[in-house]
């Protein structure tokens, strides 16, 4: 299960879940799950699909759910009742990578994404009242980019640039042997920001995931 930290404001209509996750469920279909602290089943929402990670809207209990990455859409779920609302696809060219998070109070969706004949990072921009219409996109500053964060209690994000290049009809690896991840903070209006890079005996070590603590440490 990809986990991710659900809002605490406004879900109580989904039973006020402490996580999303995606997991498969014993008969073989898919769903997105809100959880308790303790791993109980807040909610469940059935999927079409094997689904990577929800991003939760900070005060409605709106959850968009990324398709396994390399993906081609992404699902907006009303998480209180079930329904799916709206199907998201990235602009031609474009894939989404697993992640997304909302900004500026939930109007400003942010997805992470690559080009597909390249795997450049790019940081989709949406926007949520609009019907998620495309607003733009920016650079990560790196290739490959899956998890992405709020790296504090402004618009500022970190992001995971996992640094692998990858065949866009068969995900081989085509990189290893140059391949370089680091972890990037990214202005949505400015680009990257600040960039740190693995040690070199470390270089073939993909970042992946992200936490981010209280006080603003990342992990």
């Amino acid at each position: 299960m990809a986990l991710s930290a659900a809002p605490a404001v406004g879900w109580a209509g989904a039973g006020s879940p402490d996580f999303l996750a995606c997991a498969r469920e014993p008969d073989g279909a898919y769903a997105l799950f809100g959880l308790s602290s303790t791993g109980e089943d807040r909610f469940r929402v059935t999927l079409p699909a094997r689904g990577h990670a929800g991003a939760g809207h900070p005060s409605r209990p709106l959850a968009v759910v990324f398709a396994r990455r390399p993906g081609a859409y992404a699902l907006a779920v009303d998480c209180a009742t079930g329904e799916v609302q709206d199907r998201i696809e990235p602009p031609p060219g474009r894939q989404f990578n697993g992640h997304g998070v909302f900004l500026d109070d939930g109007d400003l969706l942010a997805t992470s994404e690559q080009l597909a004949d390249s795997s450049e990072g790019r940081i989709g921009l949406w926007s949520v009242g609009a019907g998620w219409r495309r607003l733009g996109e920016i650079p990560t500053g790196g290739l490959g980019p899956h998890d992405l964060r709020r790296a504090g209690g402004g618009r500022l994000l970190v992001v995971a640039n996992g640094g692998i290049a990858t065949d866009p009809t068969d995900r081989r690896k085509l990189n290893l042997a140059t391949m370089r991840s680091s972890l990037a903070y990214v202005d949505p209006d400015a680009g990257p920001v600040d960039q740190v890079e693995l040690a070199p005996e470390f270089r073939q070590g993909s970042i992946r995931h992200l936490a981010v603590a209280a006080d603003g440490t990342v992990c």
